[in-house]
């Protein structure tokens, strides 16, 4: 469980100011990490992305063979101050990274050490204005997407779980976590059958996924609907990208205060952990590369979805 984690880290991020420092602060406690803090400022405000690279037995940091997975936190912002006070829905994201990453550099700490590097990214706003969307209000960002996958997409993730708070829709009816198709390359692929039964094992109950298309896999910006920013890193990767999606029976607006639920936080997190410590082994796989190589070879390169146009 990661539930002693979550409270830490919900510490630190529910009150304003900017709480990277303290972010980094208690993750340089660990040394089996790196943690990298960058402030970035454009027009609609300021916000700090973090990463964190947890190096494995046999990963790349070492000139080992095994993969590396990327775990990133997708969301708008983690408070939306003045107008609201507290945390908000749409900050789901980035504790349910942040608390995973703790726990994994706490595990390397006791002996329990994955095979591939794990590398984890998000950001951290506490004033990010909101946006009106349809059927309730997106949290806006104080930098756009471009500059999200810029610092939080790292070429050297071999696959990725994009973590996004996902309660403002119609679309997704259950309190928990449901997972999209496989993105590569402008390809929405079938699900994997390995991500399926790690969250069986999780969560002890039936899976449960959520519809994508093809308009949700382009670039924001673009003039298109976009389900949310859950799929965006896809645009700037050529790694397989798989969204989860934290969830709601009813659409709860991104800047909602005390919607946050730690129980659903922690099953999201142990599902993280088991997929990274599976896929580190080569024993998850996000897609079928043969069935893949055999979809190019009929109807070619859909890259041109990855592009904003």
């Amino acid at each position: 469980m990661i539930l002693s984690e979550i409270l830490t880290i919900y510490d630190l991020l529910d009150k304003p100011g900017r709480p990277g420092k303290e972010l980094l602060k208690l993750f340089k406690k660990y040394k089996t990490a790196k943690i990298l803090l960058q402030e970035v400022k454009e027009k609609k405000g300021l916000t700090e992305f973090i990463k964190i690279v947890i190096s494995g037995k046999n990963g790349k940091i070492k000139k080992g063979k095994a993969l590396t997975l990327g775990i990133i936190g997708r969301l708008g912002g983690i408070g939306a101050r003045p107008d609201i006070i507290g945390f908000v829905s749409d900050g789901d994201g980035a504790l349910t990274v942040l608390s995973t990453a703790l726990r994994l550099v706490r595990m390397v700490k006791n002996g329990d050490q994955f095979e591939g590097d794990i590398i984890i990214a998000t950001h951290v706003c506490t004033n990010a204005p909101t946006t009106p969307h349809d059927p309730v209000p997106f949290m806006g960002s104080p930098v756009d997407l471009t500059t999200m996958n810029k610092y939080e997409v790292d070429q050297n993730m071999d696959a990725i779980l994009s973590v996004d708070t996902s309660r403002g829709n119609k679309i997704i009816n259950h309190v928990g976590f449901a997972i999209s198709p496989t993105v590569k390359e402008g390809y929405i692929l079938r699900i994997s059958d390995d991500l399926l039964s790690i969250m069986e094992q999780t969560t002890g109950k039936l899976p449960v996924t959520f519809p994508i298309t093809t308009q949700d896999i382009t670039p924001y910006g673009n003039g298109l609907y976009h389900f949310n920013s859950i799929m965006q890193p896809c645009v700037a990767t050529t790694a397989p990208v798989v969204g989860v999606a934290i969830t709601s029976e009813v659409p709860v607006a991104g800047c909602a205060t005390g919607a946050t639920n730690a129980q659903q936080i922690d099953s999201v997190g142990r599902f993280l952990i088991e997929v990274a410590q599976r896929f580190s082994q080569n024993k998850c796989h996000f897609y079928d590369k043969d069935e893949y190589q055999l979809i190019l070879k009929k109807y070619g390169s859909l890259k041109s979805l990855q592009k904003l146009c």
